[in-house]
């Protein structure tokens, strides 16, 4: 009972690979980038679906299966066209494998009925295809044969199988494949048993024989290598036609012979074909190699590890602070191969855990695809930078987010081709999805070509809502980032008018969530751009750990460019604006101790980290900056969760708790501030000094006792 579930639990995962396989090659079809190849692995990829949820006990997933697999037969053939209509049907086919793997695995149920209407629609598109080039005189196959069989053609070929050495462990029968052949024509099975080993030294499950094959009769390659679809991924499989001429259609026969020895195949095939049987091994010793590189291990397990790695990492800081302050020279050696071997563990596992982003972006081909066609536009989505990677975490919650977005340029931003055409734009519109790495961060990026967002529209609605003041004057980034607020999410007029705006306010909470950002850009006529930015990972990271009076905080160290030291004379000199010249360039800065409302007097030297914010460089002011830290992310919780300018904690060697400062967001505070108090940004910290972010004293708050 144990094996029949780990073989449905691996046939489940196995078909959503197969799924997604049959969902890309059918839109490629759709898009005109098809080959005969890609018809093929359509083919194959339904072919496996039957064949192994047969042999798991799933009859009706194998049931369904057979029927779409027998339409692409016809396909394959030429006998049925590529046509939109087709294309739908193996789209909705895939869609109801989807809710039918979905039920076995403890889902909802297809809708009754839903699968005869479908397979009645199946039917009707091999049926009707055949009958219209029956009646124009094209050559017709009604049995689902082979072309060659239409054609009365009669081949001989010659098979040479070698399967793994684990066939029989793995539950294949090769007789069972055999028996298979022999229903395809005139069958001659011959075995080597050069390979088998002495009685004492034969393992019961390992198979030691290969076969040579000579096959007689009206069927195609494509018919041999599906006999032999589960298998030639893990052996070796030549096919080779020796000779094609008209003949009449004989009972298929079998027969068995064996040779102590290797036979000579120079008279069965060609030397080129020899050649290539030589090579062969190497080939599959390099697919083994390829297969066996990878494993499926469940997310949960890999949470598990990261969450592991992260306890060694707060207690290898313990021990290290404890060596410190032992002065034992004994320690200082080992410790600091520990804090390397530690490191080195650290990015390795993070590193299974990142994922490219195409895995993501694979999904939304079917989102543009089944929405253009309701909405009535032509849209082609392109992708960049799908080899861009993020955290697996950060992915799971970043497609709901993309999708709203990507439906929002869909159905708002996006003309239809008679008003495209009307305004010059070629028919067809694009939207460009793309992922580019900057520093620590990854920019995700959805740009259509579309009407663009109309500001004052925008703007006016906001008046009405009473968001802003009638006389405000906005510049177009205020004006852009009305549209994230909660109260455009019902703003249906302006969406119709504006083309952005239902549902922002939640794709923007969700990316704040992730401790990202996400902002917009628009052109009126020419499109929109939604960017959103987020880190590598949300587990561990390197940190710059400073100290401002007795709190300690942390500085993601992706976003430090520079530490310089800031003179209490320097203050004075700039007549109360916070810059500080480095190298000629005036840099603002933002004093912690104001801003955070921590009371104690302030060095006569204080440090300045310079950190990157987009486009711009900023200070933080801190008393003196202690050193690197691999910092642990953990949650704040409901208690601070509206502190915005703080992206978690970590525990430090000592037991105490450092907030991890979030730049961007110090910044955007900073900012937002300084313009309601119609103040310069250059002079932040004076508007801190009164609003002190509302966290006075939070340093203080997260000490734990003892």
């Amino acid at each position: 009972m144990n094996m029949l579930r780990n073989l449905v639990e691996s046939f489940l995962l196995e078909s959503e690979d197969l799924l997604t396989q049959i969902e890309d090659a059918a839109l490629a079809l759709d898009a005109g980038e098809g080959t005969a190849d890609t018809v093929n692995q359509l083919f194959r990829a339904f072919h496996t679906i039957k064949g192994s949820g047969g042999m798991c006990g799933l009859l009706g997933i194998a049931s369904f299966t057979h029927h779409v697999e027998n339409l692409l037969a016809k396909v394959r053939e030429g006998s049925v066209p590529v046509t939109p209509t087709l294309i739908e049907l193996v789209l909705k086919s895939r869609d109801h494998l989807k809710i039918l793997l979905s039920a076995e695995q403890g889902g909802a149920a297809p809708t009754p009925g839903s699968a005869e209407k479908l397979i009645a629609a199946v039917e009707a598109c091999g049926t009707s295809a055949g009958s219209a080039e029956t009646a124009s005189g094209a050559p017709s196959d009604p049995d689902g044969g082979d072309s060659d069989r239409a054609a009365g053609m009669e081949n001989t070929w010659a098979i040479h199988f070698r399967p793994s050495p684990l066939l029989l462990a793995c539950g294949g029968n090769p007789i069972s494949l055999f028996r298979e052949l022999a229903e395809l024509g005139r069958c001659q099975v011959m075995a080597h048993t050069e390979n088998v080993p002495a009685l004492d030294a034969i393992q019961p499950e390992q198979c030691y024989l290969w076969w040579t094959i000579s096959l007689s009769g009206a069927c195609s390659e494509n018919a041999i290598r599906d006999v032999f679809i589960f298998v030639e991924s893990d052996g070796q499989l030549e096919i080779q036609l020796i000779a094609s001429v008209p003949g009449e259609h004989k009972e298929a026969v079998i027969s068995f012979a064996k040779t102590p020895d290797a036979v000579d195949e120079s008279a069965a095939i060609s030397g080129a074909t020899v050649t290539q049987k030589a090579a062969a091994p190497q080939a599959a010793a390099q697919k083994d190699g390829a297969r066996d590189s990878s494993v499926r291990v469940p997310s949960s397990r890999l949470d598990r590890l990261v969450n592991l790695v992260g306890e060694l990492v707060i207690n290898q800081s313990r021990l290290a602070q404890a060596a410190s302050q032992s002065g034992a020279p004994e320690f200082t050696n080992p410790v600091q191969e520990l804090e390397r071997l530690l490191s080195e563990l650290r990015d390795n596992v993070l590193g299974i855990r990142m994922l490219p982003i195409g895995t993501l972006f694979g999904r939304f081909r079917r989102l543009v695809h089944d929405l253009s066609t309701e909405l009535g536009k032509e849209i082609d989505l392109v992708t960049e930078g799908a080899e861009t990677e993020l955290d697996k975490s950060i992915l799971d919650q970043l497609s709901e987010p993309l999708v709203h977005c990507l439906r929002n340029s869909l159905d708002h931003g996006v003309e239809a081709p008679a008003e495209r055409l009307a305004k010059g734009k070629p028919r067809r519109a694009t939207i460009r999805l793309s992922a580019v790495h900057t520093g620590s961060d990854v920019v995700v990026s959805i740009h259509d070509d579309g009407r663009g967002i109309d500001r004052a529209a925008v703007q006016a609605k906001a008046v009405e809502k009473h968001l802003i003041a009638p006389d405000a004057v906005l510049n177009e980034k205020d004006v852009f980032n009305l549209i994230l607020m909660p109260g455009f999410s019902t703003a249906r007029q302006v969406t119709n008018v504006s083309g952005r705006g239902v549902g922002m306010d939640a794709v923007k909470r969700q990316i704040d969530m992730l401790r990202g950002s996400l902002s917009l850009a628009s052109e009126a006529g020419k499109g929109t751009r939604v960017m959103i930015t987020l880190p590598l990972t949300l587990a561990i990271i390197d940190g710059l750990q400073v100290q401002v009076g007795s709190d300690q905080f942390i500085v993601p160290m992706a976003a430090v460019t520079e530490n310089v030291e800031l003179l209490r004379s320097e203050r004075a000199s700039k007549n109360g604006r916070n810059v500080i010249a480095v190298r000629g360039e005036l840099i603002p800065y933002i004093d912690l101790r104001q801003a955070f409302g921590i009371h104690s007097d302030a060095p006569a030297i204080a440090k300045v980290v310079i950190a990157q914010h987009e486009d711009q460089r900023v200070g933080l002011v801190v008393d003196c900056v202690l050193g690197t830290h691999q910092t642990v992310i953990q949650s704040l919780g409901k208690v601070f969760r509206n502190v915005n300018v703080v992206s978690g904690a970590t525990i430090m060697g000592d037991g105490r708790v450092a907030l991890i400062l979030d730049v961007a967001a110090i910044v955007r505070h900073a900012d937002r501030e300084c313009r309601s108090e119609r103040t310069s940004p250059l002079n932040s910290a004076q508007v801190f000094q009164k609003k002190q972010f509302g966290i006075e004293g939070i340093g203080q708050d997260l000490v734990p006792t003892h």
